[in-house]
């Protein structure tokens, strides 16, 4: 994955991501051909179905999924799949928790699964993971007629993927089927070193980077994640009535900018352009918020969104949003360690409801110390072993 150039920025608390090097991403993030494999299939853009899937004779995806054995690997060779029809990964075809199947771009190469040809529906996804104990790995996904990926099994780990350019939120975790019971709503998984952006669907409303919403179980973990320029929210933790409350759900270390306006400078006033809103219809869920940073978003930078859980908010920093920095109306959320800054853009005093102390600095018209102390522009990239980099006026604040 490319890094991303610099964005115009003015203060940002060091040590927020201070603690992005360690076990915890050596854990995540093994390389897949670390896997262990029963079956190793080839797929390349001229692939056929009925080719042996060797490198000399490579066969399509949808044909290498249908065959691969449960543990085995799939290598995407690099150039651009064009799709009008979804690949779904179907439910049942599973890895275990010792030898996920593994589908991956090819060392060194770069894959691009476009779904350009699809109509906008609901039912036309790019990628729907139906299945368990799979580790997607180095893959695009753009276009699709809907979300780019869909996750709708458990159990697995989407690594450095990019999706963007789809017709609703870029990756999205979700229950099968209307039928599918809240026991076997998608769990545990990881979606770690991945970026989300410029997502639009048609009314401008529901396209978000990332989302865990709606109908998701426990564990789901984002991680060291760039969620930037959707016409929504970076990251949507939405609940609503009809389906009750989600499982709580962890985002760490990652970045969220730019939301509510795309790339090119498209904006729709219908979008709610949060950086990070985290709940819905006043449904309490307890998700933990961690050593992320939002910048720019079009609205609040963290917002609990009618969630009156108690959430950990803690050691994240928040820096030029729009309305507020962090919005926090209701609730029994714990806040500590963090800081909310404003340089380039005035907007309204934080609200929290919950438990703060000193450790945390909001905004209330004024900046402290803590605020002033670092200037420059602010940039990223991820590193070899899936650390996300921030840098700030050239120099990296989270060795």
């Amino acid at each position: 994955m490319q890094p991303r150039s610099a964005i115009a920025c003015a203060a940002l608390l060091a040590g927020t991501l201070a603690v992005f090097s360690g076990t915890t991403a050596q854990a995540a993030t093994a390389h897949p051909q670390a896997a262990a494999a029963a079956t190793v299939l080839y797929v390349s853009p001229s692939g056929t179905d009925s080719a042996a899937g060797t490198q000399s004779a490579p066969t399509t995806l949808t044909s290498a999924i249908s065959r691969i054995a449960s543990g085995g690997t799939i290598y995407l060779r690099g150039g651009t799949y064009t799709y009008s029809s979804t690949v779904t990964i179907p439910a049942g075809s599973n890895g275990t928790s010792s030898a996920r199947t593994t589908l991956s771009a090819y060392p060194g190469e770069s894959p691009v699964l476009n779904f350009s040809g699809q109509s906008t529906s609901s039912s036309n996804r790019g990628i729907q993971l139906n299945a368990n104990y799979w580790h997607l790995y180095g893959l695009t996904v753009e276009h699709a007629g809907d979300n780019g990926i869909y996750v709708g099994g458990s159990n697995n780990v989407v690594e450095r993927v990019v999706t963007a350019y789809n017709r609703d939120t870029g990756l999205q975790l979700g229950r099968i089927s209307s039928s599918t019971p809240s026991s076997q709503w998608p769990s545990n998984n990881l979606i770690v070193s991945s970026e989300s952006h410029d997502n639009l669907d048609p009314t401008g409303e529901n396209a978000d980077g990332f989302a865990s919403k709606l109908t998701t179980g426990t564990g789901n973990v984002f991680r060291y994640d760039v969620s930037h320029n959707n016409i929504d929210d970076g990251w949507d933790l939405y609940t609503k009535t009809d389906t009750g409350a989600i499982g709580p759900v962890t985002i760490e270390y990652s970045l969220s900018y730019g939301n509510g306006t795309l790339t090119d400078g498209t904006q729709n006033k219908n979008g709610d352009r949060n950086g990070y809103k985290l709940g819905g219809d006043d449904i309490a869920v307890n998700h933990i918020v961690r050593h992320d940073i939002a910048y720019k978003n079009g609205h609040h930078g963290f917002t609990y969104n009618s969630n009156p859980g108690t959430m950990t908010i803690s050691n994240n920093v928040s820096i030029d949003n729009t309305e507020r920095n962090f919005a926090f109306d209701t609730g029994t959320s714990v806040f500590r360690n963090d800081t909310s800054c404003r340089f380039a853009v005035s907007g309204q005093n934080d609200k929290i409801s919950g438990s703060s102390d000193s450790s945390d600095q909001f905004w209330t018209g004024t900046n402290g110390s803590r605020c002033s102390s670092y200037s420059g522009a602010l940039g990223w990239s991820f590193a070899s072993d899936g650390h996300l980099v921030v840098t700030f006026g050239g120099s990296v604040v989270n060795p």
